[in-house]
């Protein structure tokens, strides 16, 4: 596939934090810091690409530099499609499109990363019908205000675009389209400068050219300073649990999930208690779903002290379990079996790293072998746990948030 990028935006709302260099070329990560558009192109080289076309304008050169010294590093050509003045994302998207060859071509924000699925993507708009000239990824959202919400019918068409206001749900536009070239004539009818988002999808949506894929993915926006704050510590942790995911782990077939830091993100100094203050780590809902087809069994061993100290019930902590259960499972992952330990005493054969929880597994599923499962935490204690148990483990590293 054919990919551009829209790379040329100015980034005014987010020059307080980032002023010497393109919104795409932002740095990301606390410890070792790399461009915002690094992350992109390693999003797109998990696909068979085999071009990325950067629309590229304000302070270019810092884009291209760095395209030059990387370009060896990617499996796909990149080239420039140069706007020597600001043409709108519509300018752009028309100009990248005279350096593509393909009759569907794969367009992304150069400022949001929103790991969608392009296969899935690619498969869905060929099932469209043919009058389609647009599918775009759409991001179902809570308590939003920053964007309009899309209204998308039964049959996946996409029929109204509305106004920014606070909303409590809704679909957005997630910025990931796949665009036929048939839609290079439309564009020809139109100025030179122009918007892609309200000349063209806008009032085409209720002529039936421009189709709706929910994909409820792992997106940011780093367009302000705070979701910019929050890309610093969430982008790292997405790349590394979709690494470990896409791994291939041989002659391995039991999975063994730690909780709190590896399916959830963890409370300093503190304990999940109700669903509400839940938070799934960036990407692992996507990546338990590509484990959930790499493994017979998928199983959570955690230690939840909380209960034992009276901070939570034993319902309660069913309650938040059964949540989580139905998100993963929503997401197209599994899980064979929750285990916990509540016992707030470290003697305890069932509290890790002590390996009750993973004799008990043993008992449930006598197939379950120690050679053949692989833990994954994020303690020492996580570690230990799978040592004690003779199993082999992956530690996630732990991000500063």
């Amino acid at each position: 596939m054919e990919v551009i990028v829209l790379a040329g935006g100015l980034g005014t709302r987010l020059k307080d934090v980032v002023s010497e260099v393109p919104k795409c070329m932002a740095p990301i990560g606390e410890t070792d810091p790399k461009p915002f558009l690094e992350y992109l192109l390693d999003y797109l080289s998990r696909y068979s690409v085999s071009k990325v076309v950067l629309s590229v304008g304000y302070l270019r050169s810092v884009i291209m530099e760095w395209v030059f010294a990387n370009q060896s590093k990617y499996p796909f050509l990149i080239e420039f499609a140069v706007e020597s003045e600001p043409l709108g994302t519509g300018g752009a998207i028309r100009l990248a499109l005279s350096q593509c060859q393909d009759d569907s071509v794969v367009v992304v924000n150069g400022d949001t990363f929103y790991n969608v699925d392009l296969n899935a993507l690619f498969k869905q708009h060929k099932k469209f019908d043919l009058s389609s000239k647009v599918t775009m990824a759409l991001k179902p959202m809570t308590n939003f205000d920053r964007y309009g919400a899309v209204t998308l019918e039964s049959n996946y068409l996409v029929t109204a675009f509305g106004e920014k206001k606070p909303t409590a749900s809704g679909l957005i536009n997630g910025g990931v389209y796949i665009i036929d070239r048939g839609v290079l004539k439309i564009m020809n009818a139109l100025p030179e400068k122009f918007s892609f988002e309200k000349d063209i999808l806008e009032p085409h949506a209720s002529t039936g050219q421009v189709f709706g894929y929910v994909h409820d993915n792992w997106f940011i926006d780093i367009g302000i300073p705070e979701d910019y704050a929050r890309a610093q510590y969430s982008l790292p942790e997405l790349v590394q649990m979709m690494q470990i995911a896409s791994d291939i782990y041989p002659g391995k077939d039991t999975l063994m999930l730690d909780r709190d830091g590896v399916i959830n993100r963890q409370i300093v100094g503190g304990y999940v208690t109700s669903w509400e203050p839940f938070e799934f780590m960036p990407g692992v809902l996507d990546a338990i779903a590509m484990l959930s087809c790499k493994f017979k069994h998928i199983f959570v061993v955690t230690n939840q002290r909380c209960v034992g100290k009276g901070i939570l019930s034993q319902q309660g902590l069913d309650y938040i379990h059964s949540r989580m259960k139905a998100e993963i499972e929503a997401h197209g992952g599994k899980i064979d079996r929750i285990l916990c330990c509540t016992s707030t005493d470290d003697k305890d054969p069932y509290r890790k790293p002590n390996a009750g929880m993973f004799h008990e597994l043993c008992y449930y599923c006598p197939d379950v072998r120690p050679e053949k499962a692989l833990m994954i935490g994020d303690s020492d204690s996580d570690i230990e746990f799978a040592q004690n148990c003779g199993v082999d483990s992956i530690k996630v590293k732990k991000y500063q948030c």
